[in-house]
């Protein structure tokens, strides 16, 4: 609000206060303020004219009218209109939120901040009325933030790496999560080398995590596809049905899924955070050119992302319950997720892009695409100057 938008408020109830103020319907009160008469407000119909004080459900007060009439109850009705004028960036800001769609490849419990931070009110403390889009994998979604259809995309990092090497105007401007990713054997395969000759289950041939599976594989002695077959078998059900079914004999699985399989008797082959321990798997991404002419939203919507992610520290029996009401979980697996997310740390505290980890991303997006010339410095994929004003806003900087 302007000053001078707030002044010709000011002016407009200051003239109705003197004549009659009528509070806002949630008080449930008719005031009647400014007036002299001496009649008591418990006349009826047929009463002599007057003002009269009336609450909302249409009783009336039995006070004499004289006692609405002191210095003090004028006062308290000039301090309500003060209260209100006090009120009205919120009350505006409630009613100008910036439309701001983000658009997500995934719902897994990784990107569970964002889901706490558009359902437990967050984002619309920052002004935003933020909208998450569920889409079909990271390609969907890097499609739609470059046609300018989303705001913001939480996405597989090498997505946005790819992206851009095919010159799209995009950047990372905060962390998603590491790689929480297990490699699940079936009963009898409990070792890499156990995987010798086998088919090993992956969400898809060409993602981000079937790169780093197959880089674990090959430091571990095993090359592709000489050593074992990939077999697509998409997310996490499917690739329980197709090891159960013998179609596979590993596959990879994120926390807290992973334990899942642990609890059902399938064995843990490796961790890919042991072998990757700070690769990047996710983050948020937007276009330059966009979030530079919307750079307060960007920063506002960030704001609301870390505060979320802090929430889930503060009360960790809210964020339980909230994580397994939202993501389908039982009440233990989301205690399990949660702690391992926040303890590994799979979630950076405060959301910034580690260069180490990024840089894994970009080796072996470079390895797997047989880039010609020097691996590109990571820093030409990041734009962190929005997470560094958000933390220095929320006061983390």
């Amino acid at each position: 609000m302007t000053l001078v938008s707030l002044a010709r408020m000011i002016k407009k109830l200051s003239l109705v206060a003197k004549k009659k103020f009528v509070m806002p319907a949630q008080a449930g009160i008719y005031l009647g303020v400014g007036c002299n008469s001496p009649e008591t407000l418990d006349s009826g119909p047929g009463s002599s004219p007057g003002q009269a004080l009336r609450r909302n459900d249409g009783t009336k007060s039995r006070q004499p009218f004289e006692h609405f009439t002191s210095t003090g109850h004028k006062a308290g009705g000039y301090s309500v209109l003060l209260a209100i004028v006090l009120m009205w960036p919120a009350i505006a800001a409630a009613q100008e939120r910036v439309k701001f769609p983000v658009g997500v490849s995934s719902k897994v419990l990784g990107y569970g901040a964002l889901w706490a931070g558009w359902r437990r009110g967050f984002f619309e403390r920052e002004g935003l009325d933020v909208d998450v889009v569920l889409m079909r994998g990271t390609a969907p979604a890097v499609q739609a933030l470059v046609a300018n259809s989303i705001s913001v995309g939480l996405l597989a990092a090498d997505g946005p790496i790819t992206a851009i090497e095919q010159g799209a105007d995009l950047a990372l401007v905060a962390s998603g999560s590491k790689i929480t990713h297990f490699l699940m054997g079936a009963k009898n395969y409990k070792t890499y080398e156990d995987l010798r000759g086998t088919t090993i289950g992956s969400s898809t041939l060409t993602s981000g995590t079937t790169f780093v599976l197959r880089r674990a594989l090959k430091l571990k002695g095993l090359e592709y596809p000489r050593d074992y077959k990939l077999l697509s078998v998409g997310g996490t059900t499917e690739a329980f049905l197709a090891m159960n079914a013998g179609q596979t004999v590993a596959s990879m699985m994120a926390v807290p899924y992973a334990f899942r399989a642990q609890e059902l008797g399938f064995n843990l082959i490796g961790r890919m955070a042991d072998v990757f321990p700070n690769y990047l798997l996710s983050g948020f991404t937007v276009r330059r050119a966009w979030a530079e002419k919307n750079r307060s939203s960007v920063v506002r919507f960030l704001k609301g992302v870390v505060r979320a992610k802090k929430w889930f520290e503060q009360d960790r029996k809210a964020a339980i319950e909230f994580l397994a009401k939202e993501f389908q979980l039982t009440p233990a697996l989301a205690e399990k997720g949660l702690d391992y997310y926040l303890q590994a740390p799979a979630w950076h505290p405060e959301l910034e892009i580690e260069m180490d980890g990024l840089k894994t991303v970009v080796d072996i997006y470079a390895e797997q695409n047989n880039l010609k010339g020097p691996i590109p410095n990571p820093e030409k994929y990041v734009d962190q100057s929005y997470l560094r004003q958000a933390l220095k806003e929320i006061g983390l900087r």
